[in-house]
């Protein structure tokens, strides 16, 4: 059998729910998706000129591995600017094949079998792949509605053991819109450095945050030393394709993690580099504004229509998914979401694509016109109307 040659860690991986359903959507004629993250926004055009213009002058040549290093060092004045951090330079940056490239990395270079890593439930779905793949052993803390979807200091305490080595935060966190603000932080944080846990703090939706101001773990200076930034280019300025995204952390961690990078990737793309030097300057911040609040506007029809329907809707605070109960219908969130797709041809994605606490909701995202939401919400009414 060919699988005999698999790595006993790939066997253990199993089709993610979230592409199940997008690749069901794309095969029926009619649907409208509502089930994957990405912004609606063409790449703004200021970006995407410098991009052409890259090409235009030739620039097509391999990078050093890290990266561009006014890339780098722009990525560290960006966190200063707008996200109200000190103490990185250039050679904290490792410019990475979107933040997802960093994630795997952080886990490969950190991790040896059997370390434990706790991982937000419900959460992000590469999250725990990543984890095994590097020999670790997940284990998850349970996100509450009650609590919104905080990491409380109760709940993190609970699932430190002796094994502990890491835990991967995501805040705005996907799937449920919840945020962390700098008093969250400020809770968990005596915990995190009494346990000497390693902190995975992915940020790709820090601009995406709508009640306060933006927070970031890299705040606290006294964490750096075990802190690894995760953020990426996709959300904030539309740049999903583009696939650009970094880690900020200490040196030698930064080092290792190039170790890696520079064998497998070598560089990530230099057209797309030069763009991004674009995006993260200063230029770029209009467009992070100017998404924000459409996102902003679409969040607060999305959450009020969902909820009139019967379909209770916590207020998402950050990101740009909703995550309604779908308690009141009986059926179970892949139930919900099969006679969804069928009966009404729309795509969401099961609450249980994000682990097993994601039972009796669903992600909804609303990174699509409001022309897309609106007919959507039409049919998901209709469809929830049978179970009144």
């Amino acid at each position: 059998m060919s699988t005999s040659f698999l790595n006993s860690s790939v066997q253990q991986l199993s089709k993610s729910l979230l592409w199940e359903f997008f690749d069901l959507a794309s095969n029926i004629p009619g649907v409208i998706s509502l089930s994957v993250g990405e912004p609606d926004f063409e790449t703004p055009w200021h970006i995407r000129e410098e991009g052409i213009y890259a090409i235009e002058k030739g620039r097509t040549y391999y990078t050093a591995s890290r990266g561009l290093k006014k890339l780098r060092q722009g990525v560290c004045d960006y966190y200063g600017r707008r996200l109200n951090t000190s103490g990185y330079t250039e050679e904290n940056c490792l410019i990475t094949v979107g933040g997802s490239e960093a994630i795997d990395l952080s886990c490969r270079v950190t991790l040896t079998p059997g370390d434990e890593v706790i991982v937000l439930n419900p959460g992000y779905v590469a999250y725990t792949p990543a984890v095994l793949l590097a020999g670790g052993v997940p284990v998850y803390l349970h996100l509450n509605e009650e609590d919104g979807f905080k990491v409380t200091p109760a709940a993190l305490k609970a699932v430190i053991t002796d094994k502990t080595k890491m835990i991967i935060l995501n805040y705005p966190n996907n799937p449920t819109g919840g945020v962390m603000t700098h008093e969250d932080y400020e809770k968990i944080l005596p915990i995190l450095k009494e346990h000497h846990i390693l902190v995975i703090a992915d940020e790709i939706y820090a601009e995406l945050t709508y009640a306060d101001r933006v927070c970031s773990l890299a705040e606290f200076n006294d964490i750096h030393d075990q802190l690894i930034i995760v953020n990426g280019f996709s959300k904030a300025y539309s740049m999903t394709g583009w696939r650009l995204g970094y880690a900020l952390a200490p040196a030698e961690i930064i080092t290792a993690m190039n170790n890696i990078h520079q064998y497998t990737i070598m560089s990530p793309s230099t057209i797309t580099q030069f763009a991004g030097i674009e995006a993260i300057g200063t230029s770029g911040d209009r467009d992070i504004e100017k998404h924000r609040e459409s996102f902003r506007n679409r969040r607060n029809y999305v959450t009020a229509q969902l909820n009139k329907m019967g379909l209770h809707t916590p207020m998402p605070q950050g990101a740009f998914y909703v995550f309604p109960s779908i308690a009141s219908t009986g059926l179970s969130s892949y139930e919900f979401c099969v006679r969804l797709l069928k009966e009404q041809k729309v795509a969401v994605v099961p609450g249980n694509a994000f682990g097993e606490y994601g039972e009796g909701y669903v992600r909804i995202s609303y990174a699509y016109s409001m022309e897309a939401l609106k007919e959507s919400l039409n049919r998901i009414s209709e469809f929830v109307k049978q179970f009144d």
